[in-house]
């Protein structure tokens, strides 16, 4: 029965374990342009933890789902911010 047990734990994908995902949304400043949301779905991309980016143009924003073991807010506005386009998380 042990055996069987430590199996079943082996066997377990780690993303069983890890915390749930979350998703914020930033306010986007200095999109003037239909090219930069490109810039800012690929700065928040190269963030670890990161698993979705989605940026609207027209709102100035990007919602982005990440892994909150792996990232949190500070990192994606640092993110957007080192690519030339500060940004804040909308409440």
């Amino acid at each position: 029965m042990r055996k069987l047990l430590i199996a079943l734990l082996v066997a377990l994908p780690f993303t069983v374990l890890a915390a749930p995902s979350k998703t914020v949304t930033l306010a986007v400043q200095n999109m003037t342009c239909p090219l930069c949301p490109i810039t800012v779905k690929k700065s928040l991309e190269k963030v670890a933890g990161v698993s979705a980016v989605q940026v609207d143009f027209d709102k100035k924003t990007a919602t982005v789902t990440y892994d909150p073991d792996k990232a949190q807010p500070e990192a994606l506005t640092k993110a957007t911010t080192n690519a030339g386009y500060p940004s804040a998380v909308q409440k």
